[in-house]
């Protein structure tokens, strides 16, 4: 199975040829993989190197001329780094566009934390007007991707090397899809989190909802997913800082008694390299952590 970065360059370098108003902005990352789509397209195809403000600003000049720009790099560097950009020329200047992001938040631990950010999503939560996009499969970063470029808006595709086994139908709707039905509580699996949620609650008596979209956050599904009962127990898992959703799911239950526990990356720094697996674990995100750490909730 190819990455989803790898579908991304694909699928991006295919598209530049049949949307004209297309355009892509690059900070050196992936510059490779874009190299016959920038001999193709030299006025469409822009690196600028390792100037990460620029390439927001460049992405958002585009904007404001009638182009679709996508903007790309690592997310440390599209998000974090370069937020005061995102912020103004994109949000206060009210033009549309796509950042796609690649690293997750630990998928290179040998780059160390300059090169993680576990905190992305989070972050763009402070801004208005952006739809959050969290693929699980490199089919669902194309159909989600796809998706965004035939729209004017400010979209976030977060992509990962973290993946699951199989894509799921139904992608690009913004609606949570229900994979495992149950009545002793409500299992929230993010983008990559899926097949660890179902390995994890194989044999509990808990509704999964998978979700590729996070932001907006479909609270209708949520609410139809735990019922008309007197209370709820909802556990959100999520690739990114852990408890980035609680607060959406809380509004989305606020006429219902509730508890949410919100499982992600956690805030201390791990400052031991690793590979990508041991950082899971490390945030008990893995089968055997996210199992314990439900099963606990739920029967407290």
């Amino acid at each position: 199975m190819d990455t989803m970065r790898d579908r991304f360059i694909a699928i991006t370098s295919q598209l530049l040829a049949e949307e004209p108003r297309l355009a892509v902005v690059l900070a050196d990352i992936s510059a490779d993989g874009f190299a016959p789509a920038r001999r193709a397209h030299p006025d469409r195809v822009i690196n600028v190197g390792i100037r990460e403000q620029l390439l927001v600003g460049a992405g958002a000049g585009m904007a404001l001329t009638g182009m679709r720009p996508i903007v790309h790099t690592f997310a440390s560097f599209l998000v974090e780094r370069p937020f005061e950009q995102v912020k103004l020329d994109f949000g206060h200047q009210g033009v549309g566009g796509i950042l796609v992001s690649a690293g997750g938040s630990y998928d290179w631990p040998a780059g160390g934390f300059t090169h993680m950010a576990p905190g992305d999503v989070a972050l763009l939560d402070t801004l208005d007007g952006w739809t959050v996009h969290v693929p699980g499969h490199p089919d669902e970063a194309e159909a989600l991707l796809r998706g965004a470029v035939d729209g004017d808006d400010r979209v976030y595709v977060r992509l990962s090397l973290q993946a699951n086994r199989e894509a799921r139908p139904a992608v690009g709707t913004g609606d949570f899809s229900v994979v495992r039905e149950g009545r002793g509580g409500t299992v929230v699996a993010v983008g990559p989190m899926l097949d660890n949620v179902l390995a994890a609650t194989e044999g509990l008596d808990v509704s999964v909802l998978y979700a590729t979209t996070v932001r907006p956050f479909d609270s209708a599904g949520l609410r139809r997913a735990v019922g008309a009962g007197p209370g709820a127990d909802v556990v959100i898992v999520e690739p990114y800082l852990a408890g980035t959703s609680t607060a959406a799911a809380n509004q989305a239950l606020m006429e219902l008694p509730h508890r949410v526990l919100g499982l992600g990356v956690g805030r201390a720094e791990l400052r031991r390299y690793g590979q990508m697996e041991e950082h899971l674990a490390a945030h008990g995100l893995d089968a055997r952590g996210l199992r314990e750490r439900i099963t606990g909730f739920l029967r407290g």
